[in-house]
């Protein structure tokens, strides 16, 4: 399934078109489209989910659970477009006896225009062809075309069928969402002049590419990508101490989950030298199943991964087996460990994301140890904490806030909530911009904002009029008004 050349110009056109169209129609019009794709999505469940365990080998169960949670992010999005925040809606009357005088400026957020979205793997709902990248655009008025991921085509193809036909029942622009498919494709969509933005979601090398390419066209482009991430988990002497055998549990279950594809997945765990930990969490992989994994290609590179890391100097393997055929038998858990100062020697070979159900134990000596090598991880999606009360984690927890765009404590990184606080995203290369691509305020990646400087009444937005007709929060003159 491959895209020709003109059948792609000819769709972006079309979203061009009607990007006009998606912008001047209202919060509750394109709340409308919203609820109308989940509606759909949720009518035809068994059929797409019967598609996607096919291709994606997932299980029915978790399958079905993205869907809701598909549908679930849609109407997320509707509720947070006619709330009206999201608008940023500001007003500073004129002041002429201010220095300088201030003339009356009125500012909001505005709708890009087209945008790109790039399907992940891993997830063939919820950040794929109708997931969180494509809601938050057409929620805040931006034609989407989905470039479709090769491990699920046919979903892909499906879902893009119900979005369209949903779309057009509930009386969208015609243009508004389109399907491509194929390498060269994407790659032909990220420099189409007619595209405004990029969400992506997959590997460092590709989404790399992409993003090279986006900021060299002769007119750039923000691109939005989630490439990798390590999630680094500390682990104090007195969290082990007082819970060590519920910890190891808790890690194994988290790393495992979904055979390690999850980008959230705990690469990293920090733990005090000299204690049993490792033996406990290798304990509880013991008759943990090999799990299939998402494509041929993943699976096929997860053997890979192991031998890399497992050839290292001064990293051991304390569970499981790196000689492994994840294409035949599925993936096996792997559980290795090496030291802080291994790492701090060799952070380049031990600090690379392996994809699948292992992660890597690091023992450190102290806390400035700790430290020197925390200051060595890539910037991750996660960083996670587990420590007892009262104990003075202040310099720890400000060091991994600088590193990651969610600092957990007490849990695992694995599973993320869709609502108004979270945040997906990191430094690079978790990600490569500043903003979530999950929750209220990923519709802010698709935005840019205007102002109207002493402008005649009959040409401001509906957002922008001194009686606020949407009845939405606003900031008038430095105060904030809820409506």
């Amino acid at each position: 399934m491959q895209t020709a050349t003109q059948d792609l110009q000819d769709l972006t056109a079309a979203a061009h078109a009607a990007a006009g169209a998606a912008a001047a129609a209202s919060d509750a019009e394109r709340a409308s489209w919203l609820v109308a794709i989940a509606d759909a999505l949720d009518a035809n469940v068994t059929e797409l989910v019967a598609i996607a365990d096919s291709e994606s080998r997932l299980g029915t169960v978790r399958l079905t659970g993205e869907v809701a949670r598909t549908s679930g992010q849609l109407r997320l999005f509707a509720r947070v477009i006619t709330e009206g925040s999201y608008l940023e809606a500001v007003i500073d009357h004129a002041n002429p006896g201010s220095t300088p005088p201030s003339p009356d400026l009125r500012r909001i957020l505005h709708p890009v225009g087209p945008v790109a979205v790039f399907s992940a793997s891993n997830f063939p709902f919820a950040f794929s062809v109708a997931g969180g990248d494509t809601a938050s655009a057409l929620a805040v008025g931006c034609p989407v075309i989905v470039k479709a991921h090769s491990g699920h085509l046919e979903l892909s193809k499906r879902t893009a069928e119900i979005v369209t036909e949903a779309l057009r029942g509930a009386g969208a622009p015609e243009g508004i969402f389109a399907l491509v498919a194929g390498r060269e494709a994407g790659t032909a969509l990220v420099q189409d002049p007619f595209i405004k933005a990029v969400g992506f979601t997959g590997s460092i090398p590709g989404g790399r590419a992409l993003f090279d390419l986006a900021v060299s066209r002769p007119e750039p482009i923000p691109f939005y990508g989630e490439l990798g991430s390590l999630n680094p988990v500390v682990i104090t002497a007195a969290a082990l101490a007082a819970r060590g055998g519920a910890l190891a549990a808790s890690l194994a279950a988290s790393f495992t989950m979904g055979a390690g594809q999850f980008c959230t997945k705990p690469g990293l765990v920090f733990i005090p030298a000299g204690t049993t930990f490792g033996e406990a969490v290798a304990a509880e992989c013991v008759g943990k199943s090999a799990a299939p994994m998402l494509t041929d290609r993943i699976a096929a590179a997860y053997p890979a991964g192991l031998a890399s890391l497992a050839a290292q100097p001064g990293v051991a393997v304390i569970s499981g087996s790196t000689e492994q055929n994840a294409e035949a038998d599925g993936a096996g858990a792997v559980v290795f460990s090496t030291t802080a100062a291994s790492v701090i020697a060799r952070p380049k070979e031990l600090l690379e994301e392996c994809f699948g159900p292992t992660t890597l134990l690091i023992e450190y000596r102290d806390e400035a140890e700790l430290a020197a090598a925390l200051a060595l991880v890539p910037g991750s999606l996660t960083a996670t904490v587990h420590a007892e009360d009262g104990e003075d984690i202040a310099a720890l927890v400000n060091q991994l806030t600088g590193l990651a765009g969610r600092v957990l404590f007490g849990g695992w990184p694995t599973g993320v909530a869709v609502n108004w606080a979270q945040q997906h995203g990191g430094p690079y290369p978790a990600t490569t911009s500043l903003f979530t691509s999950v929750g209220a305020t990923a519709v802010r990646r698709f935005q840019r904002p205007i102002a109207y400087q002493d402008a005649p009444a009959a040409v401001l937005p509906a957002a922008l009029r001194e009686d606020n007709p949407l009845g939405i929060p606003r900031r008038v003159d430095g105060v904030l008004t809820l409506g």
